[in-house]
Parts: C-alpha cells; structure tokens; sequence
C-alpha cells in the first residue's frame, strides 16, 4: 500500500454512511530495529469530517504560534478524529470503510520538548 492511495481517500463506516476524508496517517515506532530506529507500524488514519488538507503539524498539541494560523487550523479541523488501524474493516481503491463498533480517539499529539518548555 502506497500513502497517497489512503490520502483524500472517503472514509465510511460499516453501513456505508460518509464519515469523512483520510488527511494523515499515525505511524509509531515500535517494530524490529532497522539502522537506528525501529521500524514503523501504521498505528491509524485521521479522519476530518469537512476536508482532504493535512494540519501541517497544527495536531501537535501546545502549537499556537503563528496564532492566525493555529485558530484557522483549530476550526478547519473540528470533529477530526484517529481511528485506529485494526477498525479499518477494508481500504478498497478510493474508499475506506471501518468496522462497526469503530472507536475515536483525539488527532492530538503530544507538545514537543522544544513547545513544552514554552
């Protein structure tokens, strides 16, 4: 599976009702080590109810600078969620469609080291 097929993909829930657009995945990092790190896992998909654009890293919770920008990002994406991997029932070419009994979660990450000493 390639990124950009999930991005801007509709997300639908098991009766098929719109739920949204994917607008970016979470990755972590807790596989196998691979050089320094540890491989990545697709951990969800972020799911927003209005749009296909990305946050540009407006998710992170603490960032409210530029403020124009922080407000503008904060209203574009209300009611955006993550669902985790293993509720995505199926991801066929354009769509995504969730298992009954999905759960959301918050977008929020957590601040930076460098945001949360502000």
């Amino acid at each position: 599976m390639i990124l950009g097929d999930l991005l801007d993909a509709p997300v639908n829930d098991a009766s098929g009702n719109r739920l949204g657009y994917v607008v970016d995945v979470r990755l972590v990092l807790d596989g196998p080590l691979d050089g320094l790190l540890a491989a990545p896992r697709l951990h969800g998909l972020l799911v927003s109810p209005r749009t296909g654009t990305s946050f540009l890293g407006y998710e992170r919770s603490g960032v409210e600078a530029p403020a124009l920008l922080a407000r503008y990002f904060a209203w574009r994406h209300r009611g955006t969620f993550l669902v985790h991997w293993q509720d995505v029932a199926e991801v066929a070419p354009g769509a995504v469609r969730l298992v009954d009994q999905f759960r959301r979660f918050s977008p929020a990450l957590p601040a930076t080291g460098r945001q949360a000493g502000r």
